[in-house]
């Protein structure tokens, strides 16, 4: 199971870590944290010395009701960042966190190497034709409305059905397009209650049928802090128990906040599962 980053094959059998940058004011767990530009840089060759593949930037917080940013901003917050990591890390595979397919082709033109949308195109009409276009691999995630009104949009007849129907519609939308490599993201918190999240974990594995990489994104998120009644500064133990069971149910791919761990919940997995390597 591989996806092609500029020009470099990677092997995603293997789990991989996907390391999470906010540049935003705003976001639910970081935001606000990374502003200064040393201090972007420092937290950035932290993840990588802690074993990230990927570096995932994102300068639009789309938690639940977060506010609306419009496209200059969203560039004007996030390219001098691309610039700087890449200038600083040249190496570095950067995935970059938009729903803007204007966003997307500054962002690969200025180097970075995926395109992380939460909307799967749903939310700019030029997003997956520009994606073909860039040749990049694409990660595809499952939202319905949008990070304003998400939350009141958690009717499903069949959760995991549907958002496999829903996959699977996309994914002809985009082949036809000619995008060729592709990461699906269930969006964990994404249009989904606290239940719905535990039922869509719990039946993580199905997305195995679609033959194609699976990332999780349930990182310090509220599906662990409401549970256990604290906060998000105080989930990163829940994260790994989480991590834990997505990784025995078929993930390639964990981005989170806090690398370090997430490696070694890999390693732990591995050890217990050598399948899974």
């Amino acid at each position: 199971m591989t996806i092609n980053c500029k020009g470099q094959l990677l092997d995603l059998s293997t789990p991989k870590v996907m390391g999470i940058l906010n540049i935003t004011p705003d976001s639910f767990y970081d935001g606000g944290k990374h502003k200064i530009e040393k201090d972007i840089l420092k937290h950035v060759e932290k993840m990588l010395t802690e074993g990230a593949t990927f570096i995932d930037i994102g300068a639009y917080s789309s938690k639940p009701g977060a506010d609306f940013v419009n496209e200059a901003e969203e560039l004007k917050r996030i390219l001098p960042i691309v610039s700087s990591i890449l200038k600083e890390f040249p190496n570095t595979l950067l995935s970059i966190d938009t729903f803007r397919s204007e966003v997307a082709r500054q962002c690969i033109d200025t180097g970075a190497a995926i395109i992380n949308d939460i909307s799967a195109g749903k939310l700019d009409d030029n997003m997956l034709e520009t994606v073909a276009k860039l040749g990049v691999p694409y990660v595809m995630m499952h939202m319905k409305g949008t990070p304003q009104t998400m939350q009141q949009h958690t009717n499903y007849n069949n959760l995991v059905k549907d958002i496999l129907f829903y996959f699977s519609e996309r994914l002809a939308v985009a082949r036809k397009l000619g995008i060729v490599d592709f990461i699906i993201d269930p969006g964990f918190g994404f249009a989904k209650t606290l239940e719905q999240n535990f039922e869509l974990l719990n039946q993580l594995e199905l997305f195995n049928m679609l033959e194609l990489p699976l990332l999780v994104g349930i990182s310090r998120k509220s599906m662990i802090y409401k549970t256990l009644q604290n906060s998000a500064n105080e989930a990163l133990n829940g994260t790994t128990a989480l991590n834990t069971i997505a990784l025995q149910k078929g993930a390639n791919i964990l981005r989170v906040h806090d690398v370090k761990e997430a490696m070694e919940t890999i390693m732990l997995v591995q050890s217990l599962n050598p399948k899974i390597n």
